[in-house]
C-alpha cells in the first residue's frame, strides 16, 4: 500500500515519557555511588539489593532537582507528597518493585514551547515525578545467559510526561533536543541518550482528521537516540495507517525499535495500571515541600536557553541561526557570555565562536573548556580586526594559530613581530594594483570587455603581492577604479 497517498487524511496522537537520570553523588535511596561505567555489580549495597529488613532513606538533592526541572518547565510544584511502590517483576529489579510517586507527584501542569518551522508548538507537561531505576539486563555478552548488572538499580530519576499534543516525528525530535538542553543547563542530568542517562518512550495512535475519539495507543522503547525517536514514530505512524486502512485491529501494546531495519516489532501486551498494584511506600515519610524552599531553588536557577536566546536575538541582534548555534551547548553559551564583557562586536564574536573556535575543537576533539585562548584574548582580537589593523583573514589565519600556542601575547603583538599590520597607505597599495595590472593583460582584457566578476582575481593577486597587507577596503575600491581607466 501507497501510505503518501491516504497519510494526509490522518493525524497522529503522541505523547512522550522521558526519563532523566539525576547526576546525583549517591543514588535515590542509599548512599551507593551513582556512577555509569563502573565494573558490573560493584556500587550495591543491601539496600538496592533490596534485603528483607533494610529501609530506604529519601536523598535530599533528587527534590531540590526536581524542583529545579519543574520551575524550568513551568509546573506547579506539590507541597504535599508521598510515595508508592509499583509493583513488578523483572529480573533487574531486586526488590520487585519500584519506588516512585503515583498520586503525588512532585510537578504538574507545566508547558514548554518549541520553535517549529511553521511557528511556536506548545507542549503541555501532565506531571514530573521522582522514582528510582531498575538494574540493567545484558543479553549481548553471553551466547547462552543473560547477564544482570544491578549498578544502576536505584539510581534516581525524573520521568516527566508530556500531554499528547505531538503529531509528528519531527516535533519529538525538537522536544526531545529542548528537554536533553534543559537538562544540561540545569546540571541535573547528562542528556547522554546512547549511556541510557536519558531514555524516552512514545506514546502513538493514528486517527482521522476530524475525528474526536484517540486512536489505540501503542508504546514504543528502546530508542537510544533523539534521531531514532524521530524515525521510530514516523514508521509507528505509517504502520498504524497502514493497518487502519485495511480494516486491522490495533492492539494496545508495547514495542521495540530495530534501529538495523528501521521497524518496531512487538514486545508485550501494555500493561493496565491496575497490573502495578501501587500502594503507598510504609517506608519513607510524607514528602513536605515548602514555598521557602521552592523559592531557594529559584534563586539558585541558572540561566536558560530561551533567555539566551531571547537576548541574543533581541538584545544583541543576532539571527536565529547564530542564537540557536551559541545556546546549543551551555560551556559555549557560558564562553560567549564572557566574550561580549569585552566587546561589542556581537555579530563578529559569534562568527568566530562558530567559525575558527568550533574549528579548532572539533579538529583537536576538545571542549569550549579546554579551549587555550581566554575569552578577553578572543576580544582583542577582534579588536584590532574592527580597528582596521588587520583583515579577519590574516587574523584567523596567522595571528589565531600563534594565539593557540602562546597564551601570553596579545593579538596586536604577533601581529607587530610577524609584520602583519594592514597598510592602509593608498599610494603603496597603488603601487602594488598597477604591478599586478602590468602582470596579467588578458584578464584585464577581460575585464574590459564586461567579465566583471574578475575583480575578485585581481583581488586575490594584490592581497597575495602585499603579503595581505593591503587594506582591503581600499585596495577593492582601487583595483576597480584603475581597472576602469
Amino acid at each position: 500500500m501507497d501510505i503518501s497517498k491516504v497519510r494526509e487524511d490522518y493525524e497522529a496522537v503522541i505523547g512522550l515519557e522521558v526519563h532523566a537520570q539525576m547526576l546525583t553523588k549517591s543514588k535515590a535511596y542509599s548512599n551507593d555511588i551513582n556512577e555509569y561505567g563502573s565494573r558490573p555489580n560493584t556500587n550495591i549495597s543491601a539496600i538496592s539489593l533490596g534485603h528483607p529488613g533494610t529501609l530506604p532513606r529519601m536523598n535530599k538533592k533528587t527534590i531540590e532537582y526536581a524542583i529545579k526541572l519543574g520551575l524550568a518547565l513551568n509546573c506547579e510544584i506539590a507541597e504535599y507528597q508521598h510515595f508508592a511502590r509499583k509493583n513488578y517483576f523483572y529480573p533487574d529489579l531486586p526488590k520487585g518493585y519500584q519506588i516512585t510517586q503515583d498520586k503525588t507527584p512532585i510537578c504538574t501542569n507545566g508547558h514548554i514551547d518549541l520553535k517549529m518551522k511553521d511557528g511556536v508548538k506548545h507542549i503541555g507537561i501532565t506531571r514530573i515525578h521522582m522514582e528510582e531505576d531498575s538494574g540493567k539486563s545484558i543479553h549481548d555478552v553471553d551466547v547462552y545467559d543473560s547477564l544482570v548488572d544491578l549498578n544502576r538499580a536505584g539510581t534516581p530519576l525524573l520521568e516527566i510526561v508530556t500531554e499528547p499534543d505531538m503529531c509528528s516525528g519531527d516535533e519529538a525530535y525538537a522536544y526531545l533536543t529542548e528537554i536533553r538542553q534543559l537538562v544540561r543547563y540545569l546540571e541535573i542530568c547528562d542528556g547522554n541518550m546512547e549511556e541510557g542517562s536519558l531514555r524516552c518512550d512514545a506514546n502513538v495512535s493514528v486517527r482521522k482528521k476530524g475525528a474526536s475519539e484517540f486512536g489505540t495507543k501503542v508504546e514504543v522503547k528502546n530508542m537510544n537516540s533523539i534521531r531514532n525517536v524521530q524515525r521510530a514514530i514516523n514508521f509507528e505512524i505509517d504502520r498504524q495507517i497502514e493497518m487502519v486502512e485495511k480494516g486491522e485491529e490495533i492492539a494496545q501494546e508495547t514495542r521495540s525499535f530495530d534501529a538495523v531495519n528501521m521497524r518496531t516489532i512487538s514486545m508485550r501486551t501494555k500493561e493496565a495500571a491496575n497490573d502495578y498494584r501501587y500502594f503507598p511506600e510504609p517506608d519513607l515519610q510524607p514528602l513536605h515541600v515548602s514555598k521557602e524552599q521552592v523559592n531557594a531553588v529559584k534563586t539558585d536557577m541558572p540561566v536558560l536557553p530561551n533567555a539566551l536566546y531571547e537576548k541574543y536575538t533581541k538584545e544583541l541582534n543576532l539571527s536565529d541561526y547564530d542564537a540557536s548555534n551559541l545556546i546549543a551547548s551551555k560551556p559555549m553559551a557560558l564562553y560567549f557570555e564572557e566574550l561580549i564583557k569585552h566587546t561589542s562586536n556581537y555579530k563578529g564574536a559569534a562568527n568566530w565562536m562558530s567559525g575558527e573556535v568550533r574549528s579548532y575543537l572539533n579538529q583537536q576533539g576538545k571542549t569550549i573548556e579546554e579551549f587555550p585562548i581566554q575569552p578577553e584574548r578572543l576580544a582583542a582580537l577582534i579588536a584590532i580586526i574592527d580597528e582596521g589593523l588587520v583583515s579577519n583573514s590574516v587574523a584567523s589565519q596567522k595571528i589565531f594559530p600563534v594565539m593557540l600556542e602562546d597564551n601570553n601575547k596579545a593579538p596586536k603583538a604577533i601581529a607587530e613581530e610577524g609584520n602583519l599590520i594592514q597598510d592602509t597607505d593608498e599610494d603603496s597599495i597603488v603601487s602594488v594594483i598597477e604591478e599586478v595590472i602590468k602582470q596579467h593583460p588578458g584578464e584585464v582584457e577581460r575585464y574590459k570587455g564586461g567579465e566583471k566578476q574578475l575583480v575578485g582575481f585581481f583581488m586575490g593577486q594584490v592581497m597575495k603581492a602585499s603579503g595581505g597587507k593591503a587594506d582591503p577596503k581600499a585596495a577593492n575600491k582601487l583595483i576597480r577604479q584603475k581597472l576602469e581607466e
